[in-house]
């Protein structure tokens, strides 16, 4: 059996948690934006442009300023196989982000951010007919990001933030098949047959902490219309030293089994693969005193992403470091949000986002079943006292539903099998935040 082949492919599947395709990317970073698209490069968001845009750090309101968002994600997948539907059953994720800003001098301003910038989970069970390329993914990553803005003329804000990240992944799957597994069997003469999945792999593995930078411009044209620009520059993110562990389905299992997967059970690795750039473009246009219009277009710098590197710590495992092609394409991502002052405690808003996918068509895996979205998203804020101001919303994610399909590598008989299926997704983000000035 080929399992330099194999080994690749299942460690594959742990890696990916740094530069998540669409599915995983959260855009959900304030309780406020969301209700708008989440929009935000080219307003005055005070604190909460440290992620935005840094430059518009310079529009903290007054001498300190605290935001805090909570989002609960729940999502669900389903994937239709031989006619057959199947059903993730997903517990809730929830990203979260941190803004302290303060100003320093009038034209000058610093601050701080904690924010989850991937993130969320899929658990599609033990047993599915994918099972042996996802069972289940956890997936966290974490970035604090100091940052500095300066209003370097009227209506001319720069910013600059160092993106501090590191995560972290949880990640099952199968080894073999009920299927290859008996059909082993009838060779060997026994009756016995298997109906729930004989050995899997739990896959657990933290990331270094890498640094980028996150820098932007805003300018204010007039009182009415502003542009900015940001950049977040791209990081590799390395795996040094995941740990797997295999989980047998029974006694006669782990009989047959124990002697060939030994070479996988406490196994260490690494992974290396990029967290992309990103440029957000925005314009934002104020109609009248209690309108706001915005739109942001966001590149994802996908195409860096065109192999992933997996290499074994032990030297005797040197022949399965594997070079395996993703061929991700550049995305861009839309939105267009609005706001309306209602009275001088109250404001609504209304957005849309679209969220192109990146995914190769050849390289489609449950675990990550990229599609185009359409989120469209709700949301207010209501100031009961000067210095506070409450935020929700509630963002739907609607994916675009597509075929796709995926090639591995069977550990028993080590032929390439393809597996196919139609994917659907959906999910819904309510999100609750907070915004104190003093």
């Amino acid at each position: 059996m080929n399992y330099s082949k194999f080994i690749a492919a299942l460690i594959m599947g742990a890696c990916t948690f740094p530069a998540m395709a669409e599915g995983y990317q959260v855009n959900t970073l304030s309780a406020r934006q969301n209700g708008m698209g989440h929009t935000g490069t080219a307003l005055h968001l005070g604190a909460e442009s440290m992620i935005f845009n840094p430059a518009g750090l310079t529009t903290v309101k007054d001498n300190v300023e605290f935001q805090g968002t909570f989002t609960g994600t729940f999502a669900h997948a389903k994937a239709t196989v031989d006619g057959a539907t199947y059903e993730t059953s997903n517990g809730a994720s929830t990203p979260l982000a941190f803004n302290l800003g303060w100003r320093v001098f009038d034209n000058f301003a610093a601050g701080v951010s904690f924010y989850t910038p991937y993130g969320s989970g899929i658990k599609w069970g033990d047993n599915w007919p994918g099972a042996v390329l996802n069972q289940s993914v956890t997936l966290k990553a974490f970035t604090v990001q100091p940052t500095v803005a300066w209003r370097i003329i009227p209506g001319l804000s720069v910013g600059a933030g160092a993106m501090v990240t590191f995560g972290t992944v949880d990640l099952s799957k199968g080894l073999v098949s009920p299927g290859a597994m008996n059909a082993l069997l009838g060779m060997m003469g026994s009756d016995y047959r298997f109906d729930a999945t004989p050995a899997s792999v739990n896959l657990n593995g933290k990331s270094a902490t890498t640094v980028g930078v996150n820098v932007g411009v805003l300018y204010d044209i007039n009182k009415k219309v502003s542009v900015g620009a940001s950049y977040r520059s791209k990081m590799t993110l390395k795996v040094k030293s995941g740990d797997a562990s295999i989980k047998y389905a029974n006694e006669m299992a782990q009989a047959l089994l124990e002697n060939q997967l030994n070479v996988l059970d406490q196994a260490q690795f690494t992974a290396e693969m990029p967290a992309v750039a990103v440029l957000n473009l925005g314009a934002a246009y104020h109609p009248a005193d209690k309108w706001t219009v915005a739109v942001d277009a966001q590149l994802n710098f996908w195409n860096a992403y065109k192999q992933l590197d997996v290499e074994f710590l032990n030297p005797s495992l040197e022949p399965y470091d594997q070079h395996l092609p993703k061929h991700y394409s550049n995305a861009w991502t839309f939105r267009l949000g609005g706001q309306y002052d209602v009275t001088e405690r109250l404001a609504v808003r209304l957005g849309m986002m679209v969220d192109t996918t990146p995914v190769n068509d050849d390289y489609y895996n449950p675990e990550t079943p990229g599609m185009t979205k359409i989120n469209p998203s709700v949301g207010f804020s209501f100031s009961p006292i000067k210095w506070m101001a409450i935020d929700a919303s509630l963002l739907y994610v609607a994916g675009l539903s597509r075929d796709g399909s995926v090639t591995y590598t069977d550990l028993l008989s080590g032929n390439d099998v393809k597996f196919a299926a139609h994917y659907a997704t959906h999910a819904w983000c309510p999100s609750i935040g907070i915004r104190l000035n003093f």
